[in-house]
């Protein structure tokens, strides 16, 4: 899935270089537009005492965003687990690859903190647009 993302001042330094914190919430901005194309909301997620937490990231910075490039973030599923999802995403400006990440997220009940099994009705989903 490819998520088009702006950057903006509030995304940037002094310099107008975007920040390197910035990269994680353009990334879980994607990540969350993925699950909303499979129709699964933060907020339906979060009724239902589930929710999906980064346990991992590595991320790779080949390149820096500046002040009003426009993005696009290629989000992929690599592996599901019992428990997790191991996403690849890299973020684009034009043909140039300016940073990747390998985000693994675990599946946790909101109430208790704990992992547990992602439901069968998302993990079909998320099997539909895998690409392992």
């Amino acid at each position: 899935m490819q998520f088009p993302i702006r950057v903006y001042y509030e995304n940037t330094d002094a310099g107008g270089v975007v920040y390197h914190a910035q990269y994680l919430n353009f990334f879980e901005r994607a990540r969350t537009e993925l699950l909303r194309t499979l129709s699964f909301s933060q907020q339906k997620l979060f009724a239902e005492k589930i929710a999906f937490v980064v346990k991992k990231i590595e991320i790779d910075y080949k390149a820096t965003a500046r002040l009003d490039d426009m993005l696009i973030i290629e989000t992929e599923i690599v592996k599901l687990k019992k428990a997790s999802i191991i996403f690849k995403q890299k973020l684009w400006r034009e043909k140039e690859c300016l940073t990747e990440a390998t985000v693994t997220v675990a599946c946790v009940n909101l109430e208790k903190m704990k992992p547990i099994v992602i439901p069968d009705v998302i993990l079909v989903q998320l099997q539909a647009v895998g690409s392992f």
